[in-house]
């Protein structure tokens, strides 16, 4: 087996061993994303020298006994954390020249353990998207399927790891975009609890919906990656200081007597045949290690889409409103006028998607339209949070489809919106929630194209979800199966 080939823990086991070095580790991981990213343009910046700068603080660290579960394994983050001196473009030419002079929480939680930044990469401008198309840096695509989206917003998070170009990455998760692109690319993909891990330093898009999350090889390398990254920042107002637990603790294969409910809202006419036998295989899989089904039902379900575009648009609005071209990012450099540099600015650095939710939240909070909308928006959302914590009385886990199909084809939803937004139909309401959830490869279309299994759990449920991921990745093989790049 390759060394990118390796998870976490594997790799772990052999730098430990001293069988490997952790420059070797990242110089194969350097080579291979040369040798493969040509082809699925998951970076948008790759870190060759500060990663072997890194590696070899890694290997001294080793050799001095001071190793982490973490040191001097290659990771790769998202282009929306801010990462001290390396460029961070949140996939956008507004922001395509921005050197940050700070790091965000969770990259500096990982950094301070020893792991080494490969690169930076590529996404759905400003998190807005679930397909990875409104790049400014051009479309990833789907190492399983190159003419395929690897979901989005965090596509290159997914992409990398199918393509094997990094061990483990970062994403966040504003509506699924951990896990719609983790389904689609056959990886794990975690969002936790809002407020579980800090948002210090990461670009915002909707403040009360991002959350920050591993995508990753299998479910103890997710755990693994939680545990790193979870925990109380007091630079993130909205982080919650509880306890972080050992999640790997969790990884017992024991789901005899867990109670897992089956929201029929989810499970409707119109879902993929291929998705649809893959969630019937899941449940006789359960069934077959001793869980307990139970139908239950999410009533508000129908009103998460509108609801969520409501409130993630006038989040949106306000939060990109920093970026006038006076402090940072791009400026023209002809203006007649303050607001022909607003204008221009804004509008030669801005993509077509940003546009339309900047506009959609805009309206939303405009006078006169403010109660009708956002605030309608707003009560909406503790309707649907209040589904979830009735349905979690009588059960353990919800367990659902993570996207109505498989992965489709690059262009094949770009004119139409409202058919992209619908594709993050079964993972919006998580967010909206601010609950758990997590998405496991289950699957594999007639043509070849991953499919992935959701489980939710409560808030700060991250313990039950992980355990019974990881039972069912245990009682499978899907995990094992490899993109064919």
């Amino acid at each position: 087996m390759e060394l990118f080939d390796l998870t976490i823990h594997e790799l772990h086991d052999r730098l430990k061993k001293k069988e490997v070095s952790a420059v070797e580790a990242t110089r194969a991981m350097l080579a291979r994303i040369e040798a493969t990213d040509g082809r699925v343009n998951a970076f948008i910046t790759v870190t060759p020298e500060e990663a072997l700068a890194a590696a070899a603080e890694a290997d001294q660290r080793i050799a001095r006994g001071e190793m982490d579960i973490l040191t001097g394994i290659p990771v790769a983050l998202k282009d929306i954390f801010l990462t001290r001196g390396v460029r961070t473009t949140c996939a956008s030419k507004i922001l395509a020249n921005f050197i940050p002079p700070y790091d965000a929480t969770s990259w500096l939680r990982l950094k301070e353990r020893g792991a080494v930044l490969v690169g930076k990469l590529n996404q759905d401008e400003f998190a807005m998207g679930s397909s990875s198309e409104s790049s400014a840096f051009g479309p990833t695509r789907n190492p399983w399927n190159l003419e395929c989206i690897p979901g989005g917003s965090s596509g290159g998070s997914a992409a990398a790891i199918a393509a094997r170009q990094a061990t483990a990455t970062l994403g966040t998760d504003t509506g699924g975009s951990i896990r719609q692109p983790a389904a689609h690319c056959g990886c794990v993909g975690l969002k936790p609890t809002y407020g579980r891990v800090s948002r210090y330093g990461v670009i915002a898009y909707a403040s009360s919906l991002d959350q920050v999350g591993p995508v990753t090889r299998d479910v103890r390398d997710a755990a693994i990656m939680l545990g790193a990254v979870a925990g109380h920042d007091p630079l993130d107002s909205t982080s919650v200081d509880r306890p972080v637990p050992d999640y790997t603790k969790s990884l017992t294969n024991d789901v005899k007597g867990l109670k897992i409910g089956l929201p029929s809202e989810y499970f409707i006419e119109g879902l993929d045949p291929d998705v649809q036998q893959a969630m019937d295989r899941a449940i006789e899989t359960y069934r077959g290690l001793g869980a307990e089904f139970v139908d239950i039902s999410l009533p508000h379900t129908d009103y998460a889409v509108a609801c969520y575009y409501l409130i993630a648009t006038a989040e949106a609005s306000s939060n990109l409103a920093r970026y006038d071209g006076v402090r940072f990012g791009h400026r023209v450099s002809d203006p007649t006028g303050l607001m022909d540099m607003y204008c221009r600015s804004r509008a030669e650095g801005f993509g077509s998607e940003v546009k339309r939710r900047i506009m959609l939240g805009t309206y939303a909070l405009s006078s006169g339209y403010y109660d009708a909308y956002y605030l309608k928006a707003q009560k909406v959302r503790t309707l649907i949070m209040g589904d979830f914590l009735k349905a979690f009385e009588t059960v353990d886990v919800i367990l659902t489809p993570v996207t109505p199909t498989p992965a489709f084809r690059i262009g094949e939803k770009v004119g139409d919106p409202l058919q992209m937004y619908l594709s993050d139909i079964f993972t919006i309401p998580t967010n909206l929630a601010g609950t758990c959830g997590i998405s496991v490869p289950a699957g594999l279309s007639r043509d070849g194209r991953p499919i992935g299994l959701q489980l939710v759990g409560r808030p700060f449920g991250e313990e039950e979800i992980i355990r019974a991921a990881h039972a069912f990745e245990q009682a499978t093989t899907w995990h094992q199966q490899k993109a064919p790049l």
